[in-house]
This record gives structure tokens, C-alpha cells and sequence, in this order.
């Protein structure tokens, strides 16, 4: 059987980079996207050029109804869907608490957060043995914010990634006999697009110097130990929460 592998927020960043490395790996990738559709079929056409299978699925992850149909469209092109990469995320403007408005908090826990739940419940109601599913694997996409707090950034954010942790570790025991295994993976500085998109341009180039290893990582660097996580190497890591951040 094939595996069949979906990326939510793949059209860039970490996720498509995932999803990259997921097809060379053997996986047939649904690339997930809400409204970057151009960047989400690059990335297909880029698995197709070296040989893999992959389709783009537009789907807004706070949406239960869309999640639903997203793993509906991947198992229809590929079959049942093995893995599971949660990276749809959203930051929100940069700010102190006081100060950010509701709607982009809300938005902020919808996607990271109820956005994550979502998709991992259907994960569980599709892989489950228990549902008479295959089994498969889960990675959650955490951050360092989680435990760094990212005062006077986003707090709101630190908070929506350490529950996404804390429900992480419940799922991986809830299913762990049902031959789905959950794990996290919490990156720190990455160079991807999140930094500008929440207002802060320069954020990246003034403070990657100070990290341990006195850079920000690439986004290849982050999928290389979610595929490992996926893999067989990892057969009894769960409920891990694994920090890709280096050093901070």
C-alpha cells in the first residue's frame, strides 16, 4: 500500500519544504493551501519533475467542513491517507497584548490550535486500527515560542503553540495502541515569510546572529527531522515534543 501524506500550509516555507521531501522519501503528498494556489501547484510541479505524485488541495484548516474535504480529495488521488503534517500556521501582527486586536487572536488559535485538532481528528477517525484504519503518524508543528513566551511579539501565539504541545503528548497516549503514533516538532528561527507577514521585516536579520549557532535554520533543516519522526527509524518515539531550534 501506498503511504499518502498531507502538509497543511505547504505552498511555502517549512511545509513545502516537507512536503519536498516527503515525496522523495516515497510519500504521494497532498499540498495543502488556503490561498496561495500558485505556490502550492510550484510545489507539486516541483515533486512531479523528480518523479513523485502530489496534488494541491485548497483547505482552510480552521473549517472543519474543508478539513474533512481535504482528506477526502487526498485519499480519492492517492488512497488512505498514512501521515499526517500539521504546519498550517499564522502568527498575527506582532504587538503587545494590550494592544492586538481580538479578531487576529482568534484567528491566531483558530489556525494553530482548532486548526491542528481538526485535522488530527480526522486523521484519527480515518488511521485509527481501532476504526479499522492502517495506522500512520502525526507531527504537530509547535514552536520555541512555546516555551520562550515571545513577549512583546505574540504572546497569544507562544500560548496557541504550547497547547498545541500539551495536546500533542494526550493524543500520542489516547491512540498510541491504535497504531498511530503523535509527535511534535518545535523549530525556533527559520527563515520563511512568517516574520514579515506579522510585521516584523528585519526581525530574522537582527536576531539570528544572537542565536547558538548564530543563524536562523532553512526550512529543509526542519523537515528533515519531521520526515524522520514519520519514518521507521522513529518506530517508538511518541508524545515527543522535539526541538529544532538551534540551541535557543
Amino acid at each position: 500500500m501506498a503511504e499518502v501524506l498531507i502538509v497543511t500550509g505547504a505552498s511555502r516555507g517549512i511545509g513545502a519544504a516537507t512536503a519536498r521531501l516527503g515525496a522523495a522519501r516515497g510519500f504521494a503528498v497532498a499540498v495543502n493551501f488556503s490561498r496561495d494556489r500558485a505556490g502550492a501547484e510550484a510545489v507539486v510541479a516541483d515533486i512531479g519533475a523528480q518523479g513523485g505524485r502530489a496534488v494541491a488541495v485548497q483547505a482552510d484548516v480552521s473549517d472543519e467542513a474543508q478539513v474533512a474535504a481535504l482528506f477526502e480529495a487526498a485519499e480519492a488521488a492517492f488512497g488512505p491517507v498514512t501521515a499526517l503534517v500539521n504546519n498550517a500556521g499564522f502568527s498575527g501582527p506582532s504587538g503587545r497584548l494590550d494592544e492586538v486586536s481580538t479578531s487576529d487572536m482568534r484567528r491566531v488559535v483558530e489556525v494553530n490550535y482548532l486548526g491542528t485538532v481538526w485535522c488530527c481528528r480526522e486523521a484519527v477517525r480515518r488511521m485509527s486500527t481501532r476504526n479499522g484504519g492502517p495506522g500512520g503518524g502525526i507531527i504537530n508543528l509547535s514552536s520555541g515560542a512555546a516555551s520562550l513566551g515571545s513577549p512583546g511579539a505574540y504572546v497569544w501565539y507562544a500560548g496557541a503553540k504550547g497547547a498545541v504541545d500539551s495536546f500533542t503528548l494526550g493524543l500520542a497516549k489516547e491512540v498510541a495502541r491504535e497504531g498511530i503514533r503523535v509527535n511534535a516538532v518545535a523549530p525556533g528561527f527559520v527563515a520563511t515569510g512568517i516574520h514579515a507577514d506579522s510585521g516584523l521585516p528585519r526581525r530574522l536579520e537582527e536576531e539570528a546572529p544572537k542565536e547558538p549557532l548564530g543563524r536562523a535554520a532553512e526550512p529543509e533543516e526542519i523537515a528533515e527531522p519531521i520526515l524522520w519522526l514519520l519514518s521507521p527509524a522513529a518506530s517508538f518515539t511518541t508524545g515527543a515534543v522535539l526541538r529544532v531550534a538551534g540551541g535557543r
